[in-house]
């Protein structure tokens, strides 16, 4: 199994309340059962507000690198994805365990 953990960090002046701020969150809990690959789905809005911290998490798993992949390149997530890509930063961590 791969566990996929992604973090984002809303870009300065981005508020989490904007409408498409909003959307995106949903597209991405739209996911979830949508895209077989996926073995289990977590996302959520970070409930700290640390300097630190991200603001948006994902945590989800997948069998192995060709469902990673599989997943990675699904039309709803690069359509969500896509998303993010206007008013925000994020990190990514893939495991096996």
């Amino acid at each position: 199994m791969i566990r996929h953990l992604v973090l984002f960090k809303l870009n300065e002046g981005v508020s989490r309340d904007e409408p498409r701020v909003q959307a995106a969150a949903r597209a991405f809990q739209e996911l979830a059962g949508r895209i077989p690959e996926l073995e289990s789905w977590e996302c959520a809005w970070n409930i700290t507000d640390r300097p630190i911290a991200y603001d948006f998490a994902i945590n989800s798993s997948v069998a192995d690198r060709d469902a990673l992949k599989s997943y990675a390149e699904h039309p709803a997530h690069q359509a969500a994805a896509g998303q993010w890509r206007e008013f925000a930063t994020w990190v990514i961590a893939d495991y096996e365990f």
